[in-house]
């Protein structure tokens, strides 16, 4: 006998019953700063109608304020990359305890459907997802519209239609009144949710975790902290100018000062290993990859400015660096060749995972640096910020450094690990690919992170829809979305 659970997502899979803070965010990361602030103003009205219970029209006014006149592709993009993070964030294992262990899972939501359906497939295991369903024309634009007169009533005839032959065995929501679909369910449970494991054998499994995450907004955007936001952002634009210009003029050594000035913090931990001399070569700081600063941070501290191997940032982010950048190009002979001419010159500095990644996992190290030498020093790198994060795989990537600094006190911990012994490289007889992935366990038990076979192109794949490929014919229409997200603030 196949048992059945049908689950409500918002208040019950999830803690926050409220979808505003989620409709915020695909109107900032699909649309810009506008939208997002256009939304903000309309709250006090959308909780009024929630409030005075005039049917749906609050949740209609979400939708249509979030999604009306942008591209069905740009949603998808944000429900695929940006929100499965918030989702996970917000989680109620107990809830999804129950609902894990049934047979057949079905989760229903008063959010459009395309805006949930990925994660709770995918990340939540649930076999169907019953939602709204936004109106798109022709041209593949959303109008702002859903295709039902009253989500309750869409919801219960959608969830009735499943399961024609026999009821859900359970039904898991907040009430019968603000769930109706609960009345089809033979037995009903409400929170606090109790995990009866006698129901199966089979082992309890936990959501998949999200690995790969886009967007700008580092914390979920509540009416609270979306108005903290508006606020800030003129005040960090200013900020992250000053940060950056007086950061490129001064001395490395006179770096850590000012960044403590200007509420920057930088934490070092370990001890580096002294400047390589003329008749040797240099070390090579093998790092983790959390975002564009790395390389810039480490020669900070360091006191030094150590080249960086890089592979597709942006010109402009190679201008306004403050140590020199070695472009590769994939091709591994030629890269080899390059990494072992400025190793001959000294230290250098690279990132084996070819891209950044902000969760807490280590994407698959390439095993290129362990052919080209032994004095192999493993480097961990992270950081923390409060309102954005630095790093981006569908935005303009010239924007990280700017993001980075906008925020009010943004925090890089420098962990150095002693140097590789000769037993630890390729010259006792180990495989570059061994030794990448000794460098690769070492760092992430130091920053209590898990290890992936993941690489750069899964990331892409997963965010962007591509292989990470630039394009540099792109970068106009990524700089008129720049200049649409901050245009309000120079009017």
């Amino acid at each position: 006998m196949e048992y059945s659970v049908v689950s409500e997502l918002e208040g019950t899979l999830l803690k926050d019953p409220d979808p505003f803070s989620y409709f915020m965010l695909v109107a900032f990361e699909a649309s810009g700063l506008l939208r997002f602030a256009l939304l903000l103003i309309l709250w006090p009205v959308i909780r009024l109608l929630e409030m005075l219970g005039v049917g749906d029209f609050g949740l209609k006014l979400m939708i249509f304020v979030a999604t009306a006149g942008i591209h069905e592709s740009e949603i998808e993009s944000v429900a695929r990359a940006v929100l499965p993070k918030f989702f996970m964030d917000d989680i109620n294992m107990e809830a999804w305890k129950v609902f894990s262990s049934y047979d057949k899972r079905v989760a229903v939501t008063k959010i459009p459907r395309i805006l949930a359906e990925r994660f709770v497939k995918e990340h939540l295991r649930a076999d169907e997802v019953v939602g709204s369903e936004l109106v798109v024309n022709r041209f593949g634009f959303a109008t702002g519209f859903i295709k039902c007169v009253h989500v309750d009533s869409f919801i219960y005839s959608r969830v009735a239609k499943l399961f024609i032959d026999e009821k859900p065995s359970l039904g898991l929501g907040r009430t019968t009144s603000a769930s109706p679909f609960l009345s089809l369910c033979k037995e009903q449970m409400h929170p606090p949710f109790i995990t009866n494991q006698k129901q199966h054998d089979h082992q309890l499994i936990r959501p998949l975790p999200v690995i790969f995450h886009d967007g700008r907004l580092v914390k979920r955007p509540t009416p609270s902290t979306a108005l903290l936001i508006i606020l800030w952002i003129p005040l960090g634009i200013i900020l992250a100018l000053i940060r950056i210009l007086v950061g490129i003029m001064l001395p490395m050594w006179a770096k850590p000062y000012f960044s403590r000035l200007f509420g920057g913090k930088v934490i070092v931990k370990g001890k580096p290993p002294p400047p390589a001399s003329d008749d040797s070569s240099g070390f090579l700081f093998v790092c983790t990859h959390r975002t564009l600063m790395d390389p810039v941070v480490l020669s900070t501290v360091l006191r030094r400015k150590i080249p960086a191997v890089t592979y597709s940032i942006s010109r402009l982010s190679e201008i306004l660096s403050p140590i020199p950048t070695v472009r590769l190009t994939r091709i591994r002979e030629v890269d080899a060749e390059k990494i072992k001419l400025e190793l001959a010159k000294g230290d250098l500095v690279v990132c084996p995972e070819g891209t950044t990644c902000r969760e807490p996992f280590l994407l698959r190290f390439s095993g290129l640096f362990a052919e080209l030498t032994d004095r192999i020093v493993p480097v961990a790198m992270n950081y923390r910020v409060g309102f954005f994060h630095a790093t981006t795989a569908k935005g303009w990537k010239a924007l990280d450094p700017i993001f980075f600094f906008m925020n009010p006190r943004p925090v890089y911990e420098v962990t150095f690990l002693n140097q590789l012994p000769m037993e630890a490289t390729c010259s006792s007889g180990k495989s570059p690919h061994d030794v990448a992935n000794y460098v690769q366990r070492i760092l992430a038990a130091t920053l209590g992170f898990e290890c992936t076979n993941f690489t750069r192109k899964d990331k892409y794949r997963v965010l962007a829809g591509n292989d990470g490929t630039v394009s540099y014919t792109s970068i106009l229409d990524q700089m008129k979305k720049v200049v649409s997200t901050f245009k309000p603030f120079f009017q």
